[in-house]
C-alpha cells in the first residue's frame, strides 16, 4: 500500500470542501482494506472509510486519523439455475465502482430494477448504506447480499439483504452497527427484460415530453429520463456547473403522521404535497417545507447557498467553509422548525467534526 500524510480531501467530495486527512490511503483489494485497518487498529488511530465523497461534508480542520479510499473495482454477472427460470441476473458490482456507470451497464443489458437511480454520484458500495432511492425505487428492494469486512472481529462475511436492516435511507449500516462494516461488494437481483418503473408523477411527465408515441419507453430511456430530471435541478455532475457543488439532498424528507400534516396544512394555508410511507405515516417533501419557511432557490448566506434549480441541495458558491455551510443548514433548520415543528434530520455524513 502507499500510505500518504496531510491528504487533501475537498477534491474527493462533490462539495469541494473540507481539511486534510492525516493519513490516507486507496485500498483495490480486500487484503488491502484488512492491511489497512489493521494498521491503524495498531497505531490507534481513527478511521473513516470513504467511496465516492458525494454524501459527505468533511469539516475544516480535515480528519485526524486514516482515511481508507474504497478502489474495488470489477462487475460480474451470475445467472443460477433458478434465477434463470425466473428471468433474474445477479449482478455483482465492488464497493469502488461508480453508481451511474453501474446503471448504465445493466439498463444496456436491458436488466430492471435500478433504472430510476441513474445519474446518482457516488460508488456501489455507499449504496446499501444509505439505502439510496429515487423516482419510486429503493436499492433494497434488489440487493440480493452485501460483502462487507467486519472491523471488530477482522472477518469478511456475506450479509443477506433481507438482515441489512433497509429503511427510508437506512440500514444498519449507518444506524445499528454504524462504523463497524466495509462494504467490498454488493449483489443486485435485476429482471431481464423487465418493465421499468414509473410511479412518480414527475418522471411520468418527463416520459411523456420525450414523446414515445404510444410504445413504452425502454429502461436506458427511462435511465436518460431521470438524468435529464436530475440535471434540471442540479442534482446531476455537470463539469463547470456550480450547482454542482453540493451533496445532493442535505435533507432528507421527514416521515410524519396524519395529524401533523393536518396541522401544517393550518399553518401554510395550503395542502402540502405528500407521499404514502406507512400506515398512518407520511412523507413530505423537505424541499417544500424550506420553501414555505422563506427560502426559495438561489438564496445565499455568504459563499455557502441554496442551489438556484432545487431548494433541497445546499452549495459551496466558492470557497465556502464547513462551518458556512453548517451556519446555512442551521438557519434553514431552525426556521422550518420554528414555522412547522419539524426538525429536519441532515442527510450528508459529517467528518472530522
Amino acid at each position: 500500500m502507499f500510505m500518504e500524510e496531510n491528504k487533501p480531501l475537498a477534491p474527493f467530495t462533490t462539495f469541494g470542501i473540507g481539511g486534510p486527512a492525516r493519513w490516507f490511503v486507496e485500498a483495490t483489494s480486500e487484503d488491502d482494506i484488512e492491511e489497512a485497518t489493521g494498521w491503524a487498529r495498531e497505531r490507534g488511530l481513527a478511521l473513516f472509510v470513504l467511496g465516492g465523497g458525494s454524501n459527505l461534508l468533511v469539516a475544516d480542520a480535515g480528519f485526524d486519523g486514516l482515511v481508507l479510499r474504497i478502489g474495488l473495482r470489477g462487475i460480474e454477472i451470475r445467472e443460477p439455475e433458478f434465477l434463470r427460470l425466473g428471468g433474474k441476473s445477479i449482478y455483482s458490482a465492488a464497493a469502488g465502482e461508480d453508481w451511474d456507470s453501474f446503471v448504465q451497464r445493466a439498463v444496456e443489458d436491458n436488466c430492471a430494477g435500478i433504472e430510476c437511480l441513474a445519474g446518482i454520484p457516488g460508488t456501489v458500495g455507499g449504496t446499501p448504506v444509505q439505502n439510496v432511492g429515487a423516482y419510486g425505487q429503493e436499492v433494497a428492494a434488489t440487493i440480493d447480499s452485501v460483502r462487507v469486512f467486519d472491523l471488530l472481529a477482522g472477518l469478511f462475511h456475506n450479509f443477506p439483504g433481507e438482515i441489512c436492516g433497509f429503511g427510508y435511507r437506512r440500514s444498519r449500516f449507518n444506524s445499528t452497527d454504524r462504523g463497524r462494516y466495509i462494504v467490498t461488494r454488493v449483489d443486485y437481483r435485476l429482471k431481464r427484460g423487465g418493465a421499468p418503473t414509473l410511479r412518480y408523477a414527475e418522471l411520468q411527465r418527463a416520459i411523456q415530453v420525450s414523446g414515445f408515441g404510444e410504445r413504452p419507453p425502454s429502461l436506458t430511456e427511462v435511465a436518460e429520463a431521470v438524468r435529464r430530471v436530475r440535471r434540471g435541478k442540479g442534482m446531476l455532475l455537470v463539469e463547470g456547473d456550480p450547482d454542482c457543488h453540493s451533496a445532493g439532498s442535505f435533507f432528507k424528507n421527514p416521515v410524519i403522521s396524519e395529524e401533523q400534516v393536518e396541522q401544517i396544512a393550518v399553518v401554510s394555508g395550503k395542502e402540502p404535497p405528500r407521499f404514502t410511507a406507512s400506515p398512518g405515516q407520511v412523507k413530505l417533501p423537505a424541499a417544500w417545507l424550506i420553501e414555505q419557511a422563506g427560502f426559495q432557490k438561489g438564496y445565499a448566506l455568504g459563499r455557502a447557498g441554496v442551489s438556484s434549480r432545487h431548494t433541497l441541495a445546499l452549495i459551496n458558491r466558492g470557497g465556502a467553509t464547513a462551518e458556512e455551510i453548517l451556519a446555512l443548514a442551521s438557519r434553514i433548520g431552525n426556521a422550518v422548525e420554528v414555522r412547522f415543528g419539524i426538525r429536519l434530520e441532515m442527510e450528508p455524513v459529517m467528518v472530522g467534526f
